[in-house]
């Protein structure tokens, strides 16, 4: 059962590399040089990862906002953490992006177009900056009180 789900899921990238290639408008010389950077002669011999790896980067090359999305979605995740990490509160991936979800309206994290996702970003690194302005503000309040008894 693994095997046949192994080789559906390899004919299916290989399909889609395929696609990707023409749309990419890569000529015959093109493609088998990207196909050798793989060390086979074929993209029939090209494993599961080498077809998804080749199939990224034709995507990164079809689509570069693609690739700036991602960036965001790497900010979101370090500027949740960030707020998490400050509040002490416990923290994993899967929080962090349910967090990012419900901040948007977005049932999935991945579907997160970019102009939100950098709303998110700097609303997340301003409570942080917030958080910590007020802290020192208590802390400096604190010490005055307790200079005054």
């Amino acid at each position: 059962m693994m095997k046949a789900t192994c080789e559906r899921q390899q004919a299916w990238l290989l399909k889609r590399f395929h696609t990707l290639c023409t749309k990419s408008g890569l000529s015959a010389d093109d493609k088998a040089a990207l196909i050798g950077g793989f060390g086979v002669e074929s993209s029939r011999y090209l494993s599961v990862d080498q077809l998804q790896r080749a199939c990224n980067a034709l995507d990164k090359k079809l689509n570069p906002d693609l690739v700036e999305t991602d960036k965001w979605r790497k900010r979101v995740i370090a500027s949740v953490n960030g707020w998490l990490t400050l509040t002490s509160q416990s923290r994993n991936i899967e929080r962090i992006k349910a967090i990012a979800c419900r901040a948007t309206g977005y049932k999935a994290f991945n579907e997160i177009p970019k102009d939100r996702l950098t709303n998110v970003y700097y609303s997340f690194l301003k409570k942080q900056h917030d958080f910590k302005a007020v802290g020192g503000i208590v802390k400096e309040e604190l010490e005055t009180l307790t200079y005054l008894n």
